[in-house]
């Protein structure tokens, strides 16, 4: 298998730098990481990659029963860093995938060098004493109205995600790129993003984090940043003087300036 036909992969930057793999979140693709590449490129080797399912991904390849599990995504991104024998790789994920990211570093720690979490979230059901931002009949009427009207749901959702309104432009490019995932796909990424429950995997976590949440994040309130924070021990916590769930696009000065900080302290 064509694992970079398969997985849309791009490689930019100084070939001779460090590896950075930039991981977009659900309904997304590795555009959105286009403010963040420049900031990158001079001093590491940067990888971006569309899940299957996203982007510019082979379609084709799309299996239900893979992705209907985080371990389905996490493979890909285990056999996109093996097809570039990629070794102690920083692994940049934004929202879904900086859970992703946790599970791929488990899987193939040898690839995976150490993590930077953008906005992550290990569940997003209220459960007990944790509060991820949302209850069960909540995420119930999210994945009905998406079912039902995913075109519809997607003009209604993206401006809450991206938060902002006095910059519409930014919840449209959000909107733009969930109208072209495919709708049965997205029902499949969607289901498997908000069902999940990651807190236990956190534990796992051995290499250098860094977690980094906005002030304001409809999606993964300050609580979630916290308990990501403790429960992975070593951990650095910024909160970035940002509003919603994608400081990448609606932030990206203060972004950059986290993760480099963090990688420059790695080297």
């Amino acid at each position: 298998m064509d694992i970079a036909r398969r997985n849309n992969v791009t490689v930019t930057g100084n070939p001779q730098g460090p590896t950075v793999v930039l991981a977009h979140g659900f309904g997304c693709d590795q555009n959105m990481w286009r403010l963040t590449v420049p900031a990158l490129a001079e001093q590491y080797r940067v990888v971006m990659f569309d899940y299957v399912g996203s982007g510019r991904s082979d379609l084709s390849a799309f299996s239900e029963a893979r992705y209907s599990s985080l371990d389905g995504y996490a493979r890909d991104v285990v056999e996109v860093c093996g097809a570039l024998d990629l070794r102690d790789a920083v692994f940049v994920g934004h929202s879904v995938s900086a859970m992703i990211g946790v599970l791929a570093a488990d899987m193939a720690p040898e690839r995976i060098g150490a993590l930077v979490m953008v906005a992550p979230s290990p569940r997003y059901i209220d459960d007990a004493d944790y509060r991820g931002g949302f209850s069960a009949p909540d995420i119930d009427e999210l994945l009905t109205s998406l079912e039902s009207n995913y075109l519809g749901w997607s003009a209604a959702m993206a401006p809450v995600i991206m938060g902002n309104p006095e910059r519409p432009e930014l919840g449209d490019e959000l909107k733009n790129s969930f109208c072209a995932t495919d709708p049965d796909m997205a029902r499949v990424f969607a289901r498997t993003t908000f069902l999940s429950d990651s807190r236990d995997d956190l534990k796992s976590v051995r290499v250098p984090t860094l977690v980094l949440e906005c002030t304001q994040d409809a999606i993964a309130p300050r609580e979630v940043g916290a308990f990501v924070h403790r429960s992975i021990p070593g951990s650095t916590l910024i909160t970035l003087d940002a509003i919603g769930h994608c400081p990448h696009l609606s932030a990206p000065e203060a972004t950059n300036e986290a993760i480099t900080g963090f990688l420059a302290g790695l080297r």
